[in-house]
């Protein structure tokens, strides 16, 4: 996962990682900003798992 093009092209990428996570919120993608730090300590929160399991989420987004 190329997080340097999730973040610049953060618009259209946030619907399609919205899609996959469904318990992200709005208000959770624009806090999340294309950064994959807050993008893995927002699925932590939401989805209760850990850090690990989180990574490994954020590291398979299918987009």
């Amino acid at each position: 996962m190329n997080w340097d093009q999730i973040a610049g092209n953060w618009t259209q990428m946030k619907g399609k990682i919205k899609e996959q996570y469904g318990k992200l919120t709005d208000d959770d993608m624009t806090a999340i900003e294309g950064k994959a730090e807050v993008l893995i300590g927002k699925l932590q929160e939401r989805y209760g798992i850990t850090r690990e399991e989180a990574e490994k989420m954020a590291n398979d987004i299918n987009l």
